[in-house]
């Protein structure tokens, strides 16, 4: 149930009251984090309730699940599906997707009338960057060859994936419609020197075990190469840019960065920052996370029928 906008003060208290930087806020809290998801993986299968306007359907290939999402009636005054989207959940590339993505996803794909593409990519300790950036390229590839024109939607670490395989595929000669990317995981040297500022309001991501989850994602590449992080990418000929960022993220600083850069390399480049909102906030609970998610909602609506 939504939470009123006043009662979103209470979520970073209530954060810290349960922990949730315990993965990031030291090396040792990450180190613990990867191995109890190795021990005991998280399920990541679908919601017990997810919206009845979605038919989803899921093949597994090479080892990953590949769900697809599809809506079985046209949003109000779109009488066709408009293309695709593939996206990557967040979680510290060791964490599964949960029920707040796959609502996400579910209602980029009914309301703004798109197939929706969801891997479930290889986690830390098995996936690396480079592979998994590889195959989101595959999978954008076939979802434009099957669903026509097809953009990228990745949250936090998703972003990352997403925004490294959007580059990837500038190289190969496709411009995507859509990159979006919600408080994006950018920069895996954490070495921007405004995180620092932000640190203290943060109540969920910290940069000791951020840094040990960049070594372990970043498998035999260096953490400067554009497939592990796509700050450090040319972004000239990059399609359309949208990102979303709330001011109490750790991610905030390197957001105003990739915009500043995209639009200097002459690339179409939105930026949606929220005061006082949290990491990855347009899922959150929350009368802002809504508003926020209708607002993304649109602008892959947008993007894709033009």
């Amino acid at each position: 149930m939504p939470l009123p906008d006043a009662a979103s003060q209470m979520v970073p208290p209530l954060m810290r009251l349960l922990h949730f930087n315990r993965t990031f806020v030291t090396e040792q809290g990450a180190h613990d984090r990867i191995r109890e998801a190795t021990l005991r993986p998280a399920a990541y299968g679908l919601p017990r309730s997810l919206r009845r306007d979605v038919r989803v359907d899921v093949v597994h290939d090479r080892g990953w699940p590949v769900y697809t999402l599809t809506p079985t009636a046209g949003p109000d005054g779109f009488d066709r599906l408009a293309g695709g989207v593939v996206y990557a959940h967040g979680g510290g590339w060791v964490n599964e997707i949960v029920r707040q993505q796959w609502h996400l996803a579910a209602t980029v794909a009914a309301e703004a009338g798109v197939v929706v593409t969801v891997p479930i990519y290889p986690l830390i300790p098995h996936g690396t960057a480079g592979p998994t950036r590889d195959r989101v390229v595959e999978l954008v590839r076939a979802s434009t060859e099957e669903h026509g024109p097809t953009g990228v939607m990745g949250d936090s670490a998703g972003g990352q994936i997403v925004l490294s395989a959007a580059l990837a595929l500038r190289d190969e000669g496709l411009r995507l419609p859509l990159t979006l990317l919600v408080s994006p995981a950018l920069d895996l040297t954490w070495s921007n020197p405004r995180i620092p500022v932000v640190q203290p309001t943060d109540p969920w991501l910290a940069t000791p075990g951020g840094r040990v989850l960049a070594e372990a994602w970043r498998g035999d590449l260096p953490l400067t190469d554009p497939a592990v992080s796509p700050l450090f990418g040319d972004l000239t000929g990059l399609g359309p840019l949208t990102v979303f960022t709330g001011t109490r993220d750790v991610l905030n600083p390197d957001a105003h960065l990739l915009v500043e850069k995209a639009r200097a390399a002459g690339v179409e480049a939105e930026l949606h920052e929220a005061p006082g909102q949290l990491h990855v906030y347009p899922m959150l609970p929350t009368a802002t996370g809504r508003a926020a998610a209708r607002v993304l909602v649109g602008r892959v609506a947008r993007a894709l029928r033009p």
